[in-house]
């Protein structure tokens, strides 16, 4: 019988369809749709090919937009917010109206032409996280932006284009947003009432239970969450509270690297490669001003969501906010607990 589950932060249900249940095999299939691959403007020896860059790992004495790097940050070539101007907040009736003001970068994680991070040695994938912090440290000086989302698109299907060149990206924006204010405001009242961060909750019951569990490696845990949005949805999660990304230390950081490299080559090698997304939740910036959330440091729980494209949202869960998994997360995380990585 199909089972409807809660989302203990936000309050969302999900609908667990046994009735459509596949076994865990059934569901790798790489992209239906491989658009032919242009020419790479990533690779290293193609830096003319991007916008200058804005960070970069470098060799010594090599030079910025120049051969000689291990990891470089540039600008969006067709940006979704830009950072000049001001954001000249306005009404229009009784609508907001704001200009488009932000920041929108792309990381280029390595200079050789590899598809997927899971390829990466955990030490280039260390990199890559230390430059996220780098730049959401540097965009937090921009007192006209509230949130950096980080996150990556890997295949056709999950918006990453006809390069396949591994690669993320960042959105800095001026407002929270919606599904990041909706973590935010349900772990506020699981800290009301209880006075507990619910992400540290979640972390014991998961690490009691076991049946969700991935991997349990040192500081980080991964997870199918129990109300799971899609096959083979996997959070991973500190297991040392901290609202903030950015507070992950250098040893944290090669240790995060090492479980992000395991679980994307579970996901590569049991599922075939599919398509993914990837997003880091973290805090909002903090600024002072009437009102200021005083207990977020305590509330809230930094955390990496990864998403295989392996099913389409239809009118269903367009019209009803629902989501329909047709696979309990019970038996995603068996499955992907036994394949090799």
């Amino acid at each position: 019988m199909p089972e409807l589950r809660k989302d203990p932060i936000i309050g969302r249900w999900v609908i667990i369809s046994t009735e459509r249940a596949r076994r865990p095999e059934q569901f790798a299939a790489r992209e239906s749709f491989l658009p032919q691959e242009e020419a790479c403007p990533f690779c290293e020896g193609h830096e003319a090919e991007t916008p200058p860059e804005i960070y970069a790992l470098r060799g010594h004495g090599t030079h910025p937009n120049s051969p000689g790097w291990d990891l470089r940050v540039v600008s969006s070539i067709s940006p979704f917010l830009r950072v000049e101007g001001t954001l000249e907040r306005r009404g229009h009736g009784l609508y907001d109206v704001m200009n488009g003001i932000g920041a929108h970068e792309r990381i280029i994680e390595t200079n050789r032409h590899i598809a997927n991070m899971a390829d990466l040695p955990k030490e280039q994938i260390a990199k890559v996280i230390s430059a996220y912090i780098a730049r959401i440290n540097d965009l937090e000086k921009d007192q006209r932006l509230k949130y950096v989302l980080v996150f990556k698109n890997h295949g056709w299907s999950a918006g990453a284009g006809n390069i396949s060149h591994t690669r993320s990206q960042l959105i800095a924006t001026p407002v929270n947003p919606k599904r990041v204010k909706e973590e935010l405001t349900g772990a506020r009242q699981y800290y009301d009432y209880h006075e507990r961060c619910i992400f540290c909750d979640i972390i014991r019951q998961e690490t009691q239970g076991g049946s969700r569990v991935i991997l349990d490696e040192g500081d980080f845990l991964v997870i199918t969450p129990f109300a799971a949005r899609f096959p083979f949805e996997v959070w991973i999660l500190p297991k040392k509270h901290s609202p903030d990304f950015t507070s992950l230390q250098q040893n944290e950081r090669d240790a995060l690297a090492g479980v992000l490299k395991k679980t994307l080559l579970k996901i590569k090698k049991g599922l075939n490669d599919p398509p993914y997304n990837y997003v880091i939740h973290t805090a909002p910036f903090r600024r002072q001003k009437t009102g200021y959330w005083r207990t977020i440091d305590n509330d809230y729980h930094w955390h990496i969501e990864i998403m295989p494209r392996l099913t389409r949202i239809a009118g269903f869960e367009w019209g009803t906010g629902f989501y329909i998994c047709p696979i309990s997360p019970e038996d995603s995380a068996s499955f992907l607990r036994g394949v090799e990585s």
